[in-house]
């Protein structure tokens, strides 16, 4: 699907597909649009901004579009899965799970998120309509599995675990993201927790401290009224992106209430 497409839907499938055999990729300019990289056996590293990452089985990477980066396997054979995905809705699918930038993710065992992929492309070679609705239900059910279990550093508490505690927080630095005079100590006081202790499970789940994670909040919210559609007489958005994000957040909702 040409990546111009990816606007029809509120989260949009581009590629996705398994290399059993991973090349080496060296892109100074990103990729145009979300990538998801994962190992599904041998290992090999990812060098994101500066900064390397050991990729073994049972760990991958998100990647923002535009956001330079390399990878090769370390080892004989590095057999990869990737899915790249797009849409209107991405941004504040990534953002309710607290993905704000490009991150690393492990995940337990268990939880069968090597077989998602897999899926994905059988039903391409089976000849069904990957890069359309089904494409976009699934790659949904994969980023909500995704968020749920991943964890960003290893050996800690999964994602889903660590989001359930801060979600309070969250919820009130959403309410308060115009007040210029919250910080710190009112992001401490709402969890009732040490500075120290709070700093610890934001650093955990998001991979910054909970300040930092409070001003991309900000500066997203005000990258999204500056690129707002104009709103038409009776109110409504002319772009109709809103009432598709809404409709990918009851999914969402439905999704982790079953």
């Amino acid at each position: 699907m040409p990546f111009g497409q990816l606007g029809r839907l509120p989260l949009a499938v581009e590629s996705v597909g398994i290399n059993p055999d991973q090349e080496r990729i060296i892109r100074p300019d990103g990729y145009p649009c979300y990538h998801w990289l994962q190992t599904l056996s041998g290992s090999g590293w990812i060098k994101v901004e500066g900064r390397t990452f050991a990729l073994p089985a049972g760990t991958g990477f998100l990647l923002y579009p535009g956001v330079a980066h390399a990878y090769e396997a370390d080892a004989d054979v590095w057999e990869t899965a990737y899915l790249t995905f797009g849409g209107p809705a991405a941004d504040s699918i990534l953002a309710s799970a607290g993905l704000l930038q490009s991150t690393y993710l492990q995940w337990p065992d268990d939880i069968g998120l090597d077989h998602l992929i897999g899926d994905m492309v059988d039903r391409l070679e089976r000849g069904g309509d990957v890069f359309g609705i089904e494409a976009s239900s699934a790659a949904y059910h994969f980023l909500l599995t995704l968020t749920r279990y991943g964890s960003t550093q290893p050996g800690r508490k999964t994602g889903d675990d660590r989001l359930e505690q801060l979600r309070t927080v969250i919820e009130w630095m959403e309410n308060h993201i115009a007040d210029p005079s919250a910080g710190m100590e009112q992001i401490a006081s709402v969890l009732r927790l040490s500075h120290r202790r709070v700093n610890g499970l934001f650093r955990e789940t998001f991979g910054q401290p909970p300040y930092a994670y409070f001003l991309q909040l900000r500066l997203r919210r005000a990258k999204e009224m500056l690129t707002a559609p104009p709103r038409s007489p009776c109110g409504k958005s002319r772009g109709g992106s809103a009432s598709a994000t809404r409709a990918i957040s009851s999914q969402r909702s439905a999704a982790m209430s079953a």
